[in-house]
């Protein structure tokens, strides 16, 4: 352990000689453990992200959603799921714990000289759940309201504050159409989900307004006209989306397939789409899996630039030395002690800059905040534009990627600094005393 001791004190002296190269070796090796670590965190950031979007539509559901399709195919107008399509899967399918439907329009919706253009969405009480709402104030829309048609509603947050800015809205009467709905509840704001492909876009929650399905079906009715400067256009659709749930993970997939085959029965165009989050969700383990091992592989490059980094000032100590290797040979010094010798440089400098590097690496998240809230500052309209995934995703420390980096920087410093040692010690004493 002496020996060690003072090989390692006498490596530490070597490098203080020549600061400035020690301190470029270092930052080789600094960037590429820091690296390894950050981009395996941005990563493990990302792609938690994503699955939360995706199992925030619930690993349990299975999504059928109306799709409109090309005008030739659309015969008087009429498309889409249907109620029998609801009615047909309760009975059909035994798996199904409960189906959920629902109808979405865009409407304008009126209180005194305030008005706001949003989304009406006819449901069930069930929908709350699926949807991960919270009612801050009042009920959401009850079974009573349905079987009686009941004009009630539920405003979302920004809803509420838009129309009632100064008074509480529950029991006002709010304008949807030519009908006066009363609200019951005030939804806690939600924040809006991405689209995850298929058929699912993304949603919005913060222009809703939820009233029974039943009485959006009798008050509102199945046709939709969209009239525009130019343009007139009627939608007949009775459903916009059918979520089905079941008991458990393990019957989604083939519940799905039921689900799929019963549809296509009695659709005869592309007019529907679905969606199962659980299929989406082990999609998205997979890609983040090999998104990190992409990521690892490209710091991992960082590391092997920092051992080059270590072999050629090892092997420019070398030459340099020659003179005082061959003095300590003739005094009596083994081979092996000059290989110890050049060895402990190797793995002094790999270590220091493993270390720097994990500390570079613990500071992903706050420097990573820090920056975006100042690119909010400075640069506000630009960072309008970006998807909300890349606006809002912060680097997760992935715990086991500490070791990992560092273990490979000290195996860099010791795979890179053998051949170095080696041929330093191998140098005859003779001709290295001759050495100027």
């Amino acid at each position: 352990m002496t020996r060690w001791w003072r090989t390692l004190k006498l490596s530490v002296k070597s490098l203080l000689l020549h600061p400035l190269r020690s301190a470029l070796t270092v930052l080789g090796i600094f960037i590429g453990v820091a690296g390894v670590i950050w981009l395996l965190s941005i990563g493990e950031g990302i792609g938690r992200a994503a699955e939360q979007q995706i199992a925030s539509l619930g690993a349990t559901n299975i999504i059928v959603r109306t799709i409109k399709p090309t005008a030739d195919e659309v015969q008087d107008g009429g498309y889409g799921l249907t109620r029998d399509d609801y009615v047909r899967l309760l009975a059909t399918v035994p798996t199904i714990d409960k189906a959920i439907p629902i109808r979405e329009v865009t409407r304008e919706f009126r209180f005194a000289t305030r008005k706001l253009e949003g989304r009406c969405v006819g449901c069930t009480p069930d929908y709350a759940e699926v949807t991960r709402l919270t009612v801050d104030r009042g009920r959401f829309i009850s079974d009573a309201d349905l079987i009686n048609d009941r004009n009630y509603c539920v405003l979302a947050a920004e809803v509420a504050d838009r129309l009632f800015p100064y008074e509480d809205p529950l029991g006002k009467d709010i304008l949807v159409d030519e009908y006066f709905f009363t609200v019951v509840g005030v939804c806690k704001p939600r924040a809006p989900t991405s689209g995850v492909g298929g058929s699912l876009a993304a949603e919005d929650f913060s222009h809703d307004v939820y009233i029974p399905i039943t009485t959006m079906e009798r008050r509102m009715g199945d046709m939709e006209v969209v009239t525009k400067p130019g343009q007139f256009q009627r939608d007949l659709k009775e459903l916009s989306q059918i979520t089905a749930q079941v008991s458990n993970r393990e019957l989604v997939m083939p519940t799905a397939e039921v689900i799929r085959d019963t549809i296509a029965r009695y659709h005869t165009m592309a007019d529907y789409g679905i969606t199962v989050p659980m299929e989406l969700l082990q999609q998205a383990q997979t890609t983040r899996l090999m998104f990190m091992l992409f990521l690892g592989l490209i710091a991992a490059v960082s590391l092997v630039v920092g051992g080059i980094g270590i072999m050629n000032i090892m092997l420019a100590t070398v030459t340099e030395r020659t003179r005082e290797i061959g003095i300590r040979r003739a005094l009596g010094a083994k081979r092996r002690d000059i290989t110890q010798q050049f060895l402990a440089e190797s793995v002094v400098l790999s270590v220091v800059g493993g270390v720097l590097g994990i500390v570079g690496g613990l500071l992903c998240r706050p420097l990573s905040v820090l920056a975006r809230s100042l690119l909010e500052k400075w640069f506000p309209e630009q960072m309008a534009v970006l998807p909300q995934l890349v606006r809002e995703v912060e680097p997760m420390l992935v715990s086991w990627s500490i070791p990992l980096a560092f273990a490979i920087s000290v195996i860099v410093g010791v795979a890179f600094g053998v051949y170095p040692a080696v041929r330093a010690a191998r140098l005859d004493p003779i001709e290295a005393l001759r050495h100027e």
